[in-house]
């Protein structure tokens, strides 16, 4: 009989080792997973930074983001676009996706328009943006041409512009 309730602890204890085992196993693996998603992080694309002179754009890399970012690349010292302006810029634009170029003005003449007319990215992004600035603008499909597109740029597409302000009026 003593062997019969020692044998019972001892599966007992070996049943309980393996449930804590697996749950150790479970939890190492898991947190090998979220670790793996950390790796795999939104990077804003490089932007050169040479004023006066066409960007060259970095490939993104990650996943796009959802909301609309702006980082100034050069810092203007002119007057400050507002949400009534209308500004005279040099851009490009390229897919988040692909980092192929749609647009870009530098090949023509600087691009001019009031602002209210402008993707509503821009009408954001813009404001108080300064004369002789260059900005770095991720713009979700929201906040650019949503799911028509526009031109050569599909539907549903994360946008990467560059801006160089050139004049507010």
């Amino acid at each position: 009989m003593e062997f019969l309730k020692k044998r019972k602890i001892v599966i007992a204890v070996g049943i309980l080792l393996i449930i804590v085992l697996g749950v150790a196993i479970g939890a190492h693996s898991t947190s090998q997973s979220s670790g793996k998603a950390n790796t795999l992080t939104t990077e804003l694309p490089s932007v050169s930074a040479t004023p006066g002179v066409a960007p060259v754009i970095g490939k993104p890399v990650g996943a796009a983001p959802a909301s609309l970012i702006s980082k100034d690349i050069i810092v203007g010292s002119g007057a400050a676009a507002i949400t009534s302006s209308t500004v005279t810029a040099q851009y490009v634009v390229m897919s988040w996706k692909t980092g192929v170029v749609y647009q870009t003005s530098w090949t023509a003449q600087p691009f001019t328009a009031p602002l209210a007319n402008l993707i509503p990215g821009w009408q954001q992004g813009i404001p108080g943006m300064k004369i002789g600035g260059r900005r770095l603008f991720i713009i979700p499909p929201a906040l650019a041409y949503g799911a028509q597109g526009a031109g050569n740029i599909p539907a549903n597409e994360t946008l990467v512009f560059v801006v160089d302000l050139l004049a507010v009026k």
